[in-house]
């Protein structure tokens, strides 16, 4: 019997009845259509998660009893922090959910020289809003239980000013060093161009904010594919692969 993951953004606790938010009772009720007594497990991002069952679906509601707490949030050991260029199209949909499956911690869109996306400030909120529930979504099918952060974008430069993490790296093809020749570390901030690619000037300026150049092979990735593989990578070297 199927047991799907549902996130709602809404306090939980295990031996009581709640009401879904609308947006968790459209996809249960009308996606799913989910009926009385079929099995599904909640979450809300705080950690851990609850196993419920249907009580009611109406065209408008769905109430759900929470039975018991599942202790675990599939969390990785390694904090990953992605900077990662806005791009066009579903590149960036395709990017966020990638690295959302593969354990990213949090998720910076970032506006650089060769970036190409234009959004005014309406635009904007609006696509924030929609890229962190399409990381709730990757969530809801991989099993996280806290979702990564995205953050509202920056420019390139003062994101590289904010970095707190332990290793940094800029992933470019002009260069050979590769993950292999560093030291495990417990945090790490990741840079990713856009389609076209960093400047030579803005490499520099990573360099300068003490990230180090990296390259995944001699062949050249596309921006919304660079960061799953390089996530992955560090994943198996530092994380839980």
């Amino acid at each position: 019997m199927r047991n799907p993951r549902i996130y709602s953004a809404q306090p939980l606790q295990a031996d009581c009845s709640i009401e879904l938010s609308e947006n968790a009772a459209n996809h249960v009720g009308r996606v799913l259509r989910m009926r009385p007594s079929e099995p599904l497990v909640l979450f809300n991002g705080q950690g851990g998660a609850w196993q419920g069952t249907v009580e009611s679906v109406s065209k408008k509601s769905v109430t759900v009893y929470l039975e018991s707490f599942i202790e675990g949030d599939a969390q990785s050991p390694l904090t990953i922090e992605l900077g990662q260029t806005l791009s066009r199209g579903e590149r960036m949909d395709y990017a966020i959910q990638k690295a959302t499956e593969a354990g990213v911690t949090a998720i910076t869109p970032l506006w650089s020289e060769r970036c190409e996306v234009k959004l005014n400030a309406e635009r904007l909120d609006k696509r924030v809003k929609h890229w962190q529930q399409v990381a709730i979504s990757a969530c809801e099918q991989c099993g996280r239980n806290i979702v990564p952060t995205i953050h509202t974008p920056v420019k390139l430069e003062d994101w590289l000013t904010t970095r707190g993490t332990e290793l940094n790296f800029v992933l470019h093809h002009r260069t050979r060093e590769k993950l292999s020749g560093f030291a495990q570390p417990e945090s790490v901030s990741l840079l990713i161009g856009p389609e076209g690619g960093l400047t030579a000037q803005e490499i520099e300026l990573a360099e300068g904010h003490r990230f180090n150049p990296l390259a995944l092979g001699p062949r050249v990735l596309r921006t919304e594919t660079a960061p799953v593989v390089a996530i992955t990578l560090m994943q198996y070297l530092w994380g839980d692969y």
